[in-house]
Protein backbone atom coordinates (compact mmCIF):
# COMPACT_ATOMS: atom_id res chain seq x y z
CA UNK A 1 0.00 0.00 0.00
CA UNK A 2 2.97 1.97 0.60
CA UNK A 3 4.12 1.67 -2.73
CA UNK A 4 1.18 2.78 -4.49
CA UNK A 5 1.22 5.80 -2.34
CA UNK A 6 4.36 6.49 -3.16
CA UNK A 7 3.88 6.13 -7.01
CA UNK A 8 0.43 8.29 -7.03
CA UNK A 9 2.79 11.06 -5.42
CA UNK A 10 6.04 10.27 -7.60
CA UNK A 11 2.85 10.89 -10.59
CA UNK A 12 1.92 13.68 -9.35
CA UNK A 13 5.72 15.33 -9.08
CA UNK A 14 6.12 14.06 -12.79
CA UNK A 15 2.70 16.40 -13.67
CA UNK A 16 4.37 19.58 -12.51
CA UNK A 17 4.30 21.81 -15.57
CA UNK A 18 8.40 22.10 -15.55
CA UNK A 19 8.79 18.53 -15.53
CA UNK A 20 5.88 17.85 -17.94
CA UNK A 21 7.05 20.42 -20.17
CA UNK A 22 10.39 19.00 -20.43
CA UNK A 23 9.50 15.71 -20.96
CA UNK A 24 7.16 16.68 -23.49
CA UNK A 25 10.14 18.44 -25.55
CA UNK A 26 12.17 16.01 -25.03
CA UNK A 27 10.14 12.88 -26.45
CA UNK A 28 9.92 16.08 -29.75
CA UNK A 29 13.25 16.06 -29.86
CA UNK A 30 14.14 12.55 -29.93
CA UNK A 31 11.63 11.63 -32.37
CA UNK A 32 13.53 14.49 -35.10
CA UNK A 33 16.81 13.14 -33.95
CA UNK A 34 15.81 9.41 -34.37
CA UNK A 35 14.67 9.76 -37.85
CA UNK A 36 17.91 11.36 -38.89
CA UNK A 37 20.11 8.24 -40.03
CA UNK A 38 23.03 8.36 -37.90
CA UNK A 39 22.26 10.26 -34.84
CA UNK A 40 19.92 8.57 -32.31
CA UNK A 41 19.59 9.09 -28.61
CA UNK A 42 23.18 8.30 -27.58
CA UNK A 43 24.26 11.12 -29.68
CA UNK A 44 21.20 13.58 -28.58
CA UNK A 45 21.81 13.02 -24.77
CA UNK A 46 25.10 13.98 -24.52
CA UNK A 47 24.89 16.78 -26.75
CA UNK A 48 21.55 17.80 -24.34
CA UNK A 49 23.61 16.72 -20.97
CA UNK A 50 25.41 20.19 -20.50
CA UNK A 51 22.40 22.07 -21.08
CA UNK A 52 20.73 20.34 -17.74
CA UNK A 53 23.34 21.68 -15.21
CA UNK A 54 20.88 24.54 -13.69
CA UNK A 55 18.00 22.64 -13.94
CA UNK A 56 16.56 20.55 -11.31
CA UNK A 57 17.13 16.47 -11.15
CA UNK A 58 13.47 16.09 -11.81
CA UNK A 59 13.27 18.30 -15.19
CA UNK A 60 17.03 17.11 -16.33
CA UNK A 61 15.93 13.58 -16.00
CA UNK A 62 12.75 13.60 -17.68
CA UNK A 63 14.41 15.60 -20.54
CA UNK A 64 16.45 12.99 -20.84
CA UNK A 65 14.24 9.96 -21.16
CA UNK A 66 12.01 12.21 -23.28
CA UNK A 67 14.89 12.14 -25.87
CA UNK A 68 15.70 8.71 -24.99
CA UNK A 69 12.47 7.18 -26.18
CA UNK A 70 11.43 9.78 -28.42
CA UNK A 71 14.79 8.22 -30.54
CA UNK A 72 14.83 4.40 -30.00
CA UNK A 73 10.88 5.42 -31.82
CA UNK A 74 11.73 7.30 -34.26
CA UNK A 75 14.28 5.19 -36.31
CA UNK A 76 11.11 3.24 -37.79
CA UNK A 77 10.02 6.50 -39.18
CA UNK A 78 13.32 7.06 -42.16
CA UNK A 79 12.97 3.00 -41.82
CA UNK A 80 9.68 2.50 -43.25
CA UNK A 81 9.86 5.68 -45.60
CA UNK A 82 13.05 5.75 -47.55
CA UNK A 83 14.98 2.20 -46.27
CA UNK A 84 17.08 4.18 -43.62
CA UNK A 85 17.17 3.36 -40.53
CA UNK A 86 17.31 6.12 -38.37
CA UNK A 87 18.76 3.85 -35.05
CA UNK A 88 20.80 0.53 -35.85
CA UNK A 89 17.64 -0.92 -33.91
CA UNK A 90 15.00 0.07 -36.63
CA UNK A 91 16.87 -2.18 -38.95
CA UNK A 92 15.03 -5.14 -38.14
CA UNK A 93 12.12 -2.62 -38.77
CA UNK A 94 13.12 -2.56 -42.92
CA UNK A 95 12.48 -6.15 -43.57
CA UNK A 96 8.43 -5.92 -43.70
CA UNK A 97 8.27 -1.97 -43.14
CA UNK A 98 9.59 -0.90 -46.59
CA UNK A 99 7.78 -3.48 -47.99
CA UNK A 100 4.76 -2.19 -47.03
CA UNK A 101 5.39 1.14 -47.81
CA UNK A 102 6.34 0.10 -51.48
CA UNK A 103 2.59 -1.51 -51.77
CA UNK A 104 1.27 2.03 -50.46
CA UNK A 105 0.64 0.68 -47.12
CA UNK A 106 3.48 3.07 -45.69
CA UNK A 107 0.73 4.90 -43.42
CA UNK A 108 -0.06 0.91 -42.04
CA UNK A 109 3.22 0.15 -41.06
CA UNK A 110 3.99 3.51 -39.24
CA UNK A 111 1.11 3.42 -37.22
CA UNK A 112 1.72 -0.17 -36.26
CA UNK A 113 5.19 0.89 -35.57
CA UNK A 114 3.87 3.52 -32.95
CA UNK A 115 1.41 1.16 -31.45
CA UNK A 116 4.15 -1.84 -31.20
CA UNK A 117 6.90 1.02 -29.78
CA UNK A 118 4.09 2.72 -27.27
CA UNK A 119 3.24 -0.99 -25.76
CA UNK A 120 6.69 -2.19 -25.29
CA UNK A 121 7.65 0.70 -23.86
CA UNK A 122 4.50 0.37 -21.56
CA UNK A 123 5.13 -3.14 -20.70
CA UNK A 124 8.79 -3.24 -19.94
CA UNK A 125 8.23 -0.02 -17.89
CA UNK A 126 5.78 -2.29 -15.59
CA UNK A 127 8.17 -5.02 -15.65
CA UNK A 128 10.54 -1.87 -14.11
CA UNK A 129 8.27 -1.32 -11.21
CA UNK A 130 7.15 -4.75 -10.08
CA UNK A 131 10.83 -6.83 -10.83
CA UNK A 132 13.16 -4.51 -11.31
CA UNK A 133 15.37 -6.19 -8.13
CA UNK A 134 14.35 -9.64 -9.08
CA UNK A 135 15.19 -9.27 -12.74
CA UNK A 136 18.53 -7.06 -12.42
CA UNK A 137 19.65 -10.12 -9.34
CA UNK A 138 19.08 -12.68 -12.44
CA UNK A 139 20.84 -10.87 -14.95
CA UNK A 140 23.86 -10.37 -12.14
CA UNK A 141 23.70 -14.49 -12.59
CA UNK A 142 24.97 -13.95 -16.66
CA UNK A 143 28.67 -14.47 -16.58
CA UNK A 144 30.46 -15.18 -19.50
CA UNK A 145 29.56 -18.66 -20.40
CA UNK A 146 25.56 -17.72 -19.81
CA UNK A 147 26.10 -14.69 -21.85
CA UNK A 148 27.86 -17.15 -24.70
CA UNK A 149 25.05 -19.70 -24.70
CA UNK A 150 22.46 -17.01 -24.84
CA UNK A 151 24.02 -15.31 -28.07
CA UNK A 152 24.55 -18.53 -29.83
CA UNK A 153 20.07 -18.68 -29.34
CA UNK A 154 20.23 -15.49 -30.65
CA UNK A 155 22.42 -16.14 -33.60
CA UNK A 156 20.27 -18.93 -34.50
CA UNK A 157 17.81 -16.33 -35.27
CA UNK A 158 19.93 -15.95 -38.59
CA UNK A 159 18.42 -19.10 -40.00
CA UNK A 160 15.01 -17.29 -39.90
CA UNK A 161 15.83 -14.46 -41.89
CA UNK A 162 17.57 -16.50 -44.21
CA UNK A 163 14.71 -16.07 -46.62
CA UNK A 164 13.80 -18.41 -49.31
CA UNK A 165 17.22 -20.34 -49.57
CA UNK A 166 18.74 -20.91 -46.43
CA UNK A 167 22.30 -21.58 -48.32
CA UNK A 168 22.51 -17.76 -49.33
CA UNK A 169 21.43 -16.96 -45.47
CA UNK A 170 24.81 -18.86 -44.41
CA UNK A 171 26.64 -16.84 -47.21
CA UNK A 172 25.53 -13.82 -45.50
CA UNK A 173 26.08 -14.33 -42.20
CA UNK A 174 29.56 -15.41 -42.87
CA UNK A 175 29.74 -12.67 -44.38
CA UNK A 176 29.07 -10.87 -41.16
CA UNK A 177 31.08 -12.74 -39.22
CA UNK A 178 34.19 -12.09 -41.16
CA UNK A 179 33.43 -8.28 -41.10
CA UNK A 180 33.43 -8.48 -37.31
CA UNK A 181 36.93 -9.97 -37.06
CA UNK A 182 38.29 -6.98 -38.67
CA UNK A 183 40.24 -4.63 -35.88
CA UNK A 184 41.80 -4.64 -32.77
CA UNK A 185 41.05 -7.95 -30.30
CA UNK A 186 39.49 -7.37 -27.20
CA UNK A 187 41.36 -9.98 -25.47
CA UNK A 188 44.84 -10.01 -26.34
CA UNK A 189 44.86 -6.02 -27.79
CA UNK A 190 46.75 -7.91 -31.44
CA UNK A 191 45.53 -6.18 -35.02
CA UNK A 192 43.68 -8.84 -36.88
CA UNK A 193 42.86 -8.21 -40.44
CA UNK A 194 43.51 -4.43 -40.71
CA UNK A 195 46.44 -4.16 -43.56
CA UNK A 196 48.24 -2.19 -42.32
CA UNK A 197 45.45 0.41 -42.20
CA UNK A 198 44.73 2.70 -39.32
CA UNK A 199 41.40 2.88 -39.84
CA UNK A 200 40.40 -0.62 -39.76
CA UNK A 201 42.39 -0.77 -36.40
CA UNK A 202 38.91 -0.03 -34.70
CA UNK A 203 36.91 -2.03 -36.63
CA UNK A 204 33.64 -1.06 -38.74
CA UNK A 205 31.00 1.20 -37.50
CA UNK A 206 27.71 0.00 -37.72
CA UNK A 207 25.94 2.55 -38.66
CA UNK A 208 27.57 3.71 -41.69
CA UNK A 209 27.15 0.12 -42.40
CA UNK A 210 23.69 -0.22 -42.00
CA UNK A 211 22.75 3.04 -43.87
CA UNK A 212 24.67 2.06 -46.96
CA UNK A 213 23.83 -1.54 -46.10
CA UNK A 214 19.93 -0.40 -46.81
CA UNK A 215 19.60 2.87 -47.82
CA UNK A 216 22.80 3.56 -50.37
CA UNK A 217 21.65 0.14 -51.72
CA UNK A 218 18.26 1.50 -52.07
CA UNK A 219 19.35 4.63 -53.73
CA UNK A 220 21.34 2.70 -56.22
CA UNK A 221 18.58 0.20 -56.76
CA UNK A 222 16.11 3.52 -57.66
CA UNK A 223 18.67 4.81 -60.23
CA UNK A 224 19.27 1.43 -61.42
CA UNK A 225 15.58 1.13 -62.58
CA UNK A 226 14.92 4.75 -63.14
CA UNK A 227 12.83 5.79 -66.70
CA UNK A 228 12.23 8.74 -68.48
CA UNK A 229 9.46 10.43 -65.93
CA UNK A 230 11.08 11.99 -62.68
CA UNK A 231 7.51 12.79 -61.32
CA UNK A 232 6.60 9.39 -59.88
CA UNK A 233 5.94 9.88 -56.06
CA UNK A 234 8.93 8.20 -53.62
CA UNK A 235 6.12 5.97 -52.90
CA UNK A 236 2.54 4.35 -54.25
CA UNK A 237 -0.55 6.12 -52.90
CA UNK A 238 -2.54 4.09 -50.48
CA UNK A 239 -5.32 1.94 -52.76
CA UNK A 240 -7.70 2.47 -50.38
CA UNK A 241 -8.76 4.15 -46.52
CA UNK A 242 -7.57 0.92 -44.51
CA UNK A 243 -3.84 1.16 -45.96
CA UNK A 244 -3.49 3.98 -44.05
CA UNK A 245 -4.88 2.52 -40.80
CA UNK A 246 -4.33 -0.47 -38.43
CA UNK A 247 -7.55 -2.20 -38.42
CA UNK A 248 -9.13 -3.31 -35.29
CA UNK A 249 -8.55 -6.99 -36.41
CA UNK A 250 -5.21 -6.40 -37.32
CA UNK A 251 -4.47 -4.82 -33.71
CA UNK A 252 -6.32 -8.00 -32.23
CA UNK A 253 -3.82 -10.11 -33.87
CA UNK A 254 -0.74 -8.70 -33.11
CA UNK A 255 -1.74 -8.61 -29.50
CA UNK A 256 0.24 -11.95 -28.86
CA UNK A 257 3.19 -10.60 -30.42
CA UNK A 258 3.19 -7.28 -28.84
CA UNK A 259 3.36 -8.69 -25.30
CA UNK A 260 6.13 -11.75 -26.57
CA UNK A 261 8.31 -8.99 -28.14
CA UNK A 262 8.17 -7.03 -25.39
CA UNK A 263 9.02 -9.63 -22.89
CA UNK A 264 12.08 -10.42 -24.85
CA UNK A 265 13.03 -7.02 -25.29
CA UNK A 266 12.72 -6.11 -21.36
CA UNK A 267 14.55 -9.21 -20.89
CA UNK A 268 17.61 -8.37 -23.51
CA UNK A 269 17.57 -4.50 -21.96
CA UNK A 270 18.26 -6.34 -18.62
CA UNK A 271 21.34 -8.14 -19.81
CA UNK A 272 24.33 -5.57 -19.78
CA UNK A 273 25.89 -5.27 -23.35
CA UNK A 274 23.19 -7.07 -25.59
CA UNK A 275 21.37 -4.18 -27.29
CA UNK A 276 18.02 -2.95 -29.22
CA UNK A 277 19.29 -4.15 -32.21
CA UNK A 278 19.47 -7.63 -30.52
CA UNK A 279 16.22 -7.55 -29.19
CA UNK A 280 14.56 -6.33 -31.97
CA UNK A 281 15.98 -9.38 -34.59
CA UNK A 282 15.32 -12.04 -31.83
CA UNK A 283 11.88 -10.71 -31.59
CA UNK A 284 11.53 -10.43 -35.46
CA UNK A 285 12.74 -13.99 -35.21
CA UNK A 286 10.62 -15.03 -32.71
CA UNK A 287 7.18 -13.81 -34.48
CA UNK A 288 7.72 -15.20 -37.47
CA UNK A 289 8.03 -19.25 -35.84
CA UNK A 290 5.05 -18.42 -34.07
CA UNK A 291 3.42 -16.94 -37.09
CA UNK A 292 0.53 -19.42 -39.14
CA UNK A 293 2.16 -17.77 -42.94
CA UNK A 294 6.28 -17.35 -41.98
CA UNK A 295 6.63 -17.28 -45.68
CA UNK A 296 5.18 -13.83 -46.14
CA UNK A 297 7.86 -12.22 -43.36
CA UNK A 298 9.97 -10.16 -45.41
CA UNK A 299 7.62 -9.33 -48.19
CA UNK A 300 5.69 -6.62 -46.19
CA UNK A 301 4.22 -8.60 -43.18
CA UNK A 302 2.42 -5.98 -40.55
CA UNK A 303 3.28 -8.69 -37.89
CA UNK A 304 6.78 -7.87 -38.95
CA UNK A 305 6.86 -4.36 -38.46
CA UNK A 306 5.04 -5.42 -34.64
CA UNK A 307 7.39 -7.55 -33.31
CA UNK A 308 10.76 -5.56 -34.53
CA UNK A 309 8.79 -2.30 -32.67
CA UNK A 310 7.92 -3.49 -29.48
CA UNK A 311 11.18 -5.53 -29.42
CA UNK A 312 13.57 -2.79 -29.83
CA UNK A 313 11.23 -0.22 -27.61
CA UNK A 314 11.00 -2.89 -24.68
CA UNK A 315 14.74 -2.49 -24.40
CA UNK A 316 14.16 1.00 -22.94
CA UNK A 317 12.73 0.23 -20.07
CA UNK A 318 14.84 -3.54 -19.50
CA UNK A 319 18.24 -1.06 -19.69
CA UNK A 320 16.81 0.85 -16.55
CA UNK A 321 16.47 -2.32 -14.25
CA UNK A 322 20.92 -3.26 -13.63
CA UNK A 323 21.23 0.51 -14.08
CA UNK A 324 18.88 1.95 -11.29
CA UNK A 325 18.89 -1.51 -8.93
CA UNK A 326 22.79 -2.58 -9.32
CA UNK A 327 24.42 0.50 -10.90
CA UNK A 328 24.98 -1.41 -13.96
CA UNK A 329 24.42 0.18 -17.36
CA UNK A 330 23.15 -1.94 -19.77
CA UNK A 331 23.94 0.05 -23.01
CA UNK A 332 25.71 3.02 -24.37
CA UNK A 333 22.26 5.30 -23.44
CA UNK A 334 21.76 4.20 -19.87
CA UNK A 335 25.64 4.42 -19.39
CA UNK A 336 25.28 8.39 -20.39
CA UNK A 337 21.96 8.18 -18.12
CA UNK A 338 23.66 7.38 -15.37
CA UNK A 339 26.48 9.70 -15.69
CA UNK A 340 23.77 12.52 -16.08
CA UNK A 341 21.96 10.79 -12.42
CA UNK A 342 25.41 11.06 -10.63
CA UNK A 343 26.37 14.82 -11.50
CA UNK A 344 23.07 15.87 -10.25
CA UNK A 345 23.59 13.72 -6.83
CA UNK A 346 21.89 10.59 -7.65
CA UNK A 347 23.82 7.81 -6.96
CA UNK A 348 22.30 4.77 -8.48
CA UNK A 349 22.60 1.14 -7.23
CA UNK A 350 21.15 -1.10 -4.20
CA UNK A 351 20.87 2.06 -1.76
CA UNK A 352 19.23 4.50 -4.72
CA UNK A 353 15.78 3.25 -3.22
CA UNK A 354 16.20 4.35 0.22
CA UNK A 355 18.48 7.27 -0.17
CA UNK A 356 16.56 8.77 -2.88
CA UNK A 357 12.92 7.45 -2.77
CA UNK A 358 10.98 9.97 -3.58
CA UNK A 359 13.40 10.77 -6.67
CA UNK A 360 12.54 7.71 -7.79
CA UNK A 361 8.85 7.62 -7.50
CA UNK A 362 8.86 10.52 -9.30
CA UNK A 363 11.37 8.86 -12.04
CA UNK A 364 8.92 6.20 -12.48
CA UNK A 365 5.63 8.54 -12.39
CA UNK A 366 7.65 10.55 -15.63
CA UNK A 367 8.64 7.03 -17.57
CA UNK A 368 4.70 6.11 -16.92
CA UNK A 369 3.45 9.79 -18.66
CA UNK A 370 6.44 9.70 -21.27
CA UNK A 371 4.27 6.60 -22.76
CA UNK A 372 1.37 9.23 -23.70
CA UNK A 373 3.46 11.75 -24.75
CA UNK A 374 5.44 9.34 -27.04
CA UNK A 375 1.98 8.17 -28.84
CA UNK A 376 0.90 11.70 -29.21
CA UNK A 377 4.16 12.57 -30.57
CA UNK A 378 4.11 9.37 -32.80
CA UNK A 379 0.72 10.57 -34.42
CA UNK A 380 1.91 13.76 -34.85
CA UNK A 381 5.30 12.85 -36.70
CA UNK A 382 3.31 10.15 -38.81
CA UNK A 383 0.62 12.75 -39.73
CA UNK A 384 3.81 15.33 -41.12
CA UNK A 385 6.16 12.40 -42.44
CA UNK A 386 3.85 10.13 -44.02
CA UNK A 387 3.86 13.49 -46.63
CA UNK A 388 7.31 13.08 -47.68
CA UNK A 389 6.10 10.19 -49.38
CA UNK A 390 4.50 11.57 -51.49
CA UNK A 391 7.29 13.82 -52.98
CA UNK A 392 9.00 12.88 -56.65
CA UNK A 393 12.06 10.82 -56.10
CA UNK A 394 14.12 13.52 -57.72
CA UNK A 395 13.83 15.38 -54.67
CA UNK A 396 13.55 12.97 -51.80
CA UNK A 397 16.48 10.99 -52.82
CA UNK A 398 19.69 13.73 -53.29
CA UNK A 399 17.89 14.68 -49.27
CA UNK A 400 18.72 11.33 -48.55
CA UNK A 401 21.98 10.70 -49.45
CA UNK A 402 22.75 14.27 -47.50
CA UNK A 403 21.24 12.40 -44.34
CA UNK A 404 23.47 9.35 -45.67
CA UNK A 405 26.47 11.37 -45.35
CA UNK A 406 25.83 13.69 -42.57
CA UNK A 407 24.85 10.27 -40.57
CA UNK A 408 27.74 8.44 -41.51
CA UNK A 409 29.82 11.28 -40.52
CA UNK A 410 28.29 12.37 -37.83
CA UNK A 411 29.15 8.90 -35.81
CA UNK A 412 33.06 9.25 -35.50
CA UNK A 413 33.49 12.66 -36.94
CA UNK A 414 35.61 10.42 -39.90
CA UNK A 415 35.53 10.63 -43.67
CA UNK A 416 36.31 7.26 -43.84
CA UNK A 417 33.33 6.61 -42.33
CA UNK A 418 31.94 8.34 -45.65
CA UNK A 419 33.86 5.63 -47.87
CA UNK A 420 32.41 2.77 -45.90
CA UNK A 421 28.94 3.58 -46.21
CA UNK A 422 29.75 4.01 -49.96
CA UNK A 423 31.67 0.69 -50.05
CA UNK A 424 28.71 -1.44 -48.42
CA UNK A 425 26.16 0.47 -50.45
CA UNK A 426 27.48 -1.01 -53.47
CA UNK A 427 27.84 -4.66 -51.50
CA UNK A 428 24.34 -4.14 -50.47
CA UNK A 429 23.09 -3.44 -54.38
CA UNK A 430 24.98 -6.90 -55.50
CA UNK A 431 23.61 -8.59 -52.09
CA UNK A 432 19.75 -8.00 -53.67
CA UNK A 433 20.71 -8.24 -57.47
CA UNK A 434 21.94 -12.17 -56.16
CA UNK A 435 18.85 -12.59 -53.55
CA UNK A 436 21.11 -12.28 -50.75
CA UNK A 437 19.81 -11.72 -47.35
CA UNK A 438 21.13 -8.51 -45.84
CA UNK A 439 19.72 -9.02 -42.63
CA UNK A 440 21.56 -12.12 -41.45
CA UNK A 441 24.77 -9.83 -41.95
CA UNK A 442 24.06 -7.20 -40.14
CA UNK A 443 22.89 -9.78 -37.06
CA UNK A 444 26.10 -11.66 -37.28
CA UNK A 445 28.08 -8.83 -37.15
CA UNK A 446 26.13 -7.33 -34.46
CA UNK A 447 26.20 -10.17 -32.34
CA UNK A 448 30.17 -11.51 -33.55
CA UNK A 449 32.24 -9.16 -31.06
CA UNK A 450 30.17 -9.98 -27.99
CA UNK A 451 30.09 -13.56 -28.75
CA UNK A 452 33.37 -14.62 -28.90
CA UNK A 453 34.58 -12.56 -26.28
CA UNK A 454 32.59 -14.18 -23.81
CA UNK A 455 33.45 -17.66 -25.43
CA UNK A 456 36.97 -16.57 -24.92
CA UNK A 457 36.34 -15.19 -21.57
CA UNK A 458 34.60 -18.50 -20.28
CA UNK A 459 37.28 -20.54 -21.84
CA UNK A 460 39.76 -18.68 -19.81
CA UNK A 461 38.43 -19.40 -16.58
CA UNK A 462 37.42 -22.82 -17.71
CA UNK A 463 41.38 -23.51 -18.64
CA UNK A 464 40.06 -24.40 -22.19
CA UNK A 465 37.62 -26.80 -20.89
CA UNK A 466 33.75 -26.74 -23.22
CA UNK A 467 32.94 -28.38 -20.09
CA UNK A 468 31.81 -24.65 -18.51
CA UNK A 469 28.88 -24.44 -20.83
CA UNK A 470 27.15 -27.44 -19.40
CA UNK A 471 27.93 -27.56 -15.80
CA UNK A 472 26.64 -23.97 -15.61
CA UNK A 473 22.31 -24.17 -15.89
CA UNK A 474 21.31 -21.31 -17.48
CA UNK A 475 24.21 -21.88 -20.09
CA UNK A 476 23.12 -25.74 -20.93
CA UNK A 477 19.02 -24.33 -20.81
CA UNK A 478 20.65 -21.90 -23.80
CA UNK A 479 22.40 -24.61 -25.59
CA UNK A 480 19.15 -26.82 -25.73
CA UNK A 481 17.08 -24.04 -27.10
CA UNK A 482 19.43 -23.34 -29.55
CA UNK A 483 19.69 -26.94 -30.88
CA UNK A 484 16.30 -27.31 -31.26
CA UNK A 485 15.72 -24.03 -32.68
CA UNK A 486 19.01 -25.44 -35.23
CA UNK A 487 16.63 -28.63 -35.48
CA UNK A 488 12.93 -26.51 -36.27
CA UNK A 489 14.91 -24.12 -38.86
CA UNK A 490 16.24 -27.32 -41.18
CA UNK A 491 12.82 -29.24 -41.19
CA UNK A 492 11.25 -25.40 -41.98
CA UNK A 493 13.83 -24.91 -45.33
CA UNK A 494 12.86 -28.67 -46.43
CA UNK A 495 9.32 -28.20 -45.70
CA UNK A 496 9.71 -24.57 -48.18
CA UNK A 497 12.11 -26.07 -50.73
CA UNK A 498 8.98 -29.22 -50.96
CA UNK A 499 6.96 -26.71 -51.63
CA UNK A 500 8.84 -24.69 -54.19
CA UNK A 501 9.35 -27.66 -56.00
CA UNK A 502 5.89 -28.65 -56.30
CA UNK A 503 4.44 -27.91 -59.68
CA UNK A 504 1.74 -25.02 -59.93
CA UNK A 505 -1.89 -25.35 -60.58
Amino acid sequence: MEWLTDLGIGMLSAIQPAVFVAALLGVIIGVIIGVIPGLGPAVAMSLAIPLTFTLSPAIAISLLLGIYKGGTYGGSISAILINTPGTPAAAATILDGYPLAKQGKAGKALHMALYASVCGDAVSIMLLLAVAQPLASIALMFGPPELFSLLLFAMTVIGGLAGESLLRGIISAVMGLMLATVGTDTISGDLRFTFNFLYFEDGFSIIPMIIGLFAIAEVLNQIYHIDDSHTDSLLPPPSCHEDNVVTKKELRSCLPIFLQSSFIGASIGALPGTGSTTAAYLSYGAAKRRSKNPELFGKGNIEGVAAAEAGNNAVCGGALIPMLSLGIPGDVVTAILMGALTVHGIIVGPSVFTDHRAFMFTLFGMLLISIFMLYISGIFAIRFCRKLADLPQSRIMPLVMVLCVLGSYATNMNINDIFLMIVMGCLGFWMNKLSIPIAPMVIAFVLAPKLEQSLRQALILSDGSFIIFLERPISLVFLIISCLSVVQIIRMARKTRKASAQPAD
